[in-house]
């Protein structure tokens, strides 16, 4: 339900407002002050403001100003004294329109309605920017990634061939991509070929493209991506899944810039940078056959290895924050917070599935867990399995005796945690239900809700 946020210190102004919006089947937030109304936008999904500009602590403008630092909720300012001048200001501050009171109910309904459509095409454009931006940043200060971004800056420049390991989800594609936005030919394609995930009969022709009839299914000419790389960069993944008589058209085509399609007779010159990647060790697979010794060397002119996030774990409170205002972004939701004893219980687990594994961890907290993600919250939705032995041990040994059979579904489970959870707060705040409130970083109202859907009473 979309949600209006009314700050006025008049109560009869909010009362009537409110009456209009929720016949309108809006629900309605109001405030008589300033303070209180960001504090709000802060912590509530707020898709418009009805702001009055003339108010006590802190007024309209001030407000609006305040606002715009941190969200793009659209802004309707009303005033009682309202002058061009006044008018001039609010738009100039980010507001999207201008009412003077007494408020006419047709264009308040209509410019309530253009702000929300307003507001909700600017969130689209939000997330469609976010999808088809430049690369993200490589993240992390530990010394692994500072060489990896020294090595990039360095070798990014020249037309050197790159060979980049690392174990799945570590951030392969990343590193290629930045050798790519840093080189003279990022104004050209990037052209990805993930090489596990092609047949082997079919990478060649998706390498090199094919003629018509050249194979059954060949019904018409196809460019290959060497071909639409021509100019750019072409970035073979998992080349250590790739079929050797594919390897020996690779190297050829490094050799001597110039490839053939399939069921062809003409060479067609290429102009291409490659960059390889594989999570595979290729002396081994050179030494079981699988691999050609001569395309190995002429990939490797410079080598990067990305550390698994096993080995950066200094690097977890960074990622896993800027994960978490990334998701909430998407969401359109207030940022969530890891709290410390929470971003711990991050770098405790093993993560085996890397920076992959990470962002799906976060994503799945910031969904099922309140403002604040927890120890509790880590430990409860994390896999049992995957915590680290240490850890795993302690786990394991803190739960001993506790019937885990009593629980039908994990919905039963989460009531019970959060059950617990809330009774503890409780008591040792010893009921203070506000300041309890506060510690959960939740509203009193949704506390007291949670104590009466639990059944929880004072001893």
């Amino acid at each position: 339900m979309t949600t209006v946020l009314i700050i006025d210190d008049e109560r009869p102004i909010r009362s009537s407002l409110r009456d209009i919006l929720e016949y309108e089947d809006y629900k309605v937030l109001d405030v008589d002050n300033g303070e209180d109304g960001l504090k709000i936008l802060k912590k509530e999904k707020i898709d418009l403001v009805l702001c009055d500009i003339k108010m006590n602590k802190m007024d309209g403008m001030e407000v609006l100003s305040t606002a715009k630092e941190f969200t793009d909720v659209p802004f309707i300012m009303v005033s009682g004294h309202g002058t061009i001048e006044t008018a001039v200001e609010a738009a100039r501050k980010g507001a999207f329109d201008f009412l003077e009171k007494p408020l006419d109910l047709n264009r308040l309904l209509i410019t309530v309605r253009n702000a929300l459509e307003k507001g909700s095409l600017v969130k689209e454009t939000k997330v469609l920017k976010r999808k088809i931006s430049k690369t993200k940043e490589i993240l992390g200060s530990s010394s692994g990634i500072n060489l990896i971004k020294d090595t990039i800056d360095k070798v990014a420049p020249t037309e050197a061939r790159v060979l980049i390991t690392g174990a799945n989800g570590a951030g392969k594609e990343l590193v290629a991509r930045w050798l790519h936005e840093k080189s003279s030919r990022a104004a050209s394609p990037l052209i990805e070929v993930n090489c596990a995930a092609i047949p082997s009969e079919l990478i060649e022709s998706e390498l090199f493209g094919h003629e018509k009839g050249s194979f059954t299914s060949a019904v018409k000419q196809r460019i290959g991506k060497f071909e639409q790389a021509s100019g750019g960069t072409l970035f073979l993944d998992e080349i250590g899944d790739m079929s050797l008589s594919a390897q020996a058209k690779v190297l050829r085509a490094l050799q001597e810039h110039k490839i053939t399609r399939v069921g062809g007779e003409k060479e067609i010159d290429v102009n291409v940078r490659v960059i390889a990647a594989t999570n595979k060790n290729l002396l081994q697979e050179i030494e079981d056959g699988n691999f050609r010794m001569d395309l190995y060397h002429r990939l490797s002119v410079i080598l990067i290895h990305v550390p698994s996030l096993a080995e950066r774990k200094d690097d977890i409170p960074t990622l896993a924050t800027a994960f978490c205002e990334e998701i909430c972004a998407e969401y359109s939701i207030p940022a969530k917070i890891i709290t410390p004893d929470g971003m711990k219980a991050l770098q405790a687990l093993p993560w085996t599935g890397n920076i992959r594994e990470l962002r799906n961890m976060i994503e799945r907290l910031i969904i099922l867990c309140d403002k604040k993600i927890t120890e509790v919250d880590v430990r409860t939705f994390a896999n049992p399995e995957s915590v680290s032995n240490g850890s795993h041990s302690t786990a394991v040994a803190a739960h001993e005796g506790f019937d885990y059979e009593q629980f039908t579904s994990f919905q039963d489970f989460k009531d019970y945690s959060e059950c617990e959870y809330i009774k503890y707060k409780l008591e040792k705040n010893n009921w203070n239900v506000s300041k309890t409130a506060d510690d959960l970083d939740i509203q009193r109202s949704h506390l007291y809700s949670k104590i009466e859907k639990f059944g929880l009473k004072r001893d």
